[in-house]
């Protein structure tokens, strides 16, 4: 049985520049009616691929496998490991070969699990075209990103300084800058209004040694005044948080404040006890169990308690 990784993210809506949560989307419903949809309301042809959407219900709980048509200029063929022999693939009128990802919707904080059958199958952002693309929830503009902990953010807030950061923002993302007031905002914002289409990194470190405390104290408020920017608008932002003990010692803490992303490894079988291939229905259950175990983190991380 291979190991395949179980991905986790939230769907939020951009507004202004920003990236906000919303009201839980009615899943059950869309899909409900997506099972009940021909192929053209499930077909979606992007700039770069063709995705279908097939709604498998599994235990009476609809999920969604995104498929993404293999272009016809792919070469694909089959080998008979016994005897060595292969052939080519030939595309037929009518028909499209698939990669397919699963896709659990989970009942809080618009979350989404998704398990790639192959490296090429879709990932969170073909989701993000196909939802889009369809207006599967109206003309909603939908991102979908790793959900941030909320753990990160509870050191930001807890520290008693900052001894380095490190963010960049590229320019098609920094009118979230605008309404920041710290200096480091506004250094950034201005910037990428100088440099135009360009990334821009800052990286700050304030050194070592007594009769710094101002400095770091400084940093962190800079810091501290980009908190509900950094998760959408930041390529890469972390720090070197200081904290103090008890005693008064310092230490330092590495904090990541874009990518800290939740991941599951599971076996999937591919065949039951009798050979019959289930690979897919077994995938579904794997991620369903998977969303119940990291339930409380998926929780954290969205920002919605049980209740």
């Amino acid at each position: 049985m291979r190991e395949r990784t179980i991905q986790f993210f939230e769907i939020v809506l951009e507004k202004g520049g920003e990236q906000v949560r919303c009201e839980q989307f009615d899943f059950p419903r869309a899909l409900g009616g997506m099972a009940l949809g021909s192929l053209d309301e499930r077909m979606w042809d992007g700039p770069e691929q063709t995705l279908i959407g097939t709604v498998m219900p599994v235990e009476e709980v609809d999920y969604l496998l995104l498929h993404r048509v293999k272009d016809g200029g792919e070469w694909l063929s089959v080998i008979d490991l016994a005897t060595g022999d292969w052939h080519e693939l030939e595309s037929r009128a009518g028909q499209g070969y698939l990669d397919t990802t699963a896709v659990a919707f989970l009942p809080y904080g618009n979350v989404v699990a998704l398990m790639q059958g192959a490296t090429s199958a879709p990932s969170h952002k073909s989701l993000e075209g196909w939802l889009r693309g369809l207006q599967v929830f109206g003309d909603a503009p939908l991102l979908i990103r790793p959900p941030v902990s909320s753990a990160e953010v509870v050191h930001l807030r807890s520290a008693d300084g900052a001894s380095r950061i490190e963010i960049r923002i590229g320019a098609h993302k920094s009118e979230a800058l605008s309404k920041r007031k710290g200096r480091l905002a506004q250094f950034l914002q201005r910037a990428t209004d100088d440099y135009g289409d360009l990334r821009v990194t800052v990286s700050i470190s304030v050194p070592p040694g007594g009769g710094r405390d101002d400095d770091r104290r400084r940093l962190l408020d800079d810091l501290r005044d980009l908190e509900e920017v950094m998760p959408g608008a930041a390529d890469v932002a972390k720090a070197r948080l200081v904290f103090s003990d008890a005693g008064g010692e310092e230490y330092g803490r590495l904090t990541e404040f874009v990518e800290h992303h939740i991941t599951a490894k599971r076996r999937v079988s591919a065949v039951d006890e009798e050979g019959n291939s289930i690979r897919l229905t077994e995938a579904l259950r794997v991620m369903r169990d998977a969303a119940v175990v990291h339930e409380e983190e998926l929780r954290l991380a969205a920002d919605v308690p049980r209740g």
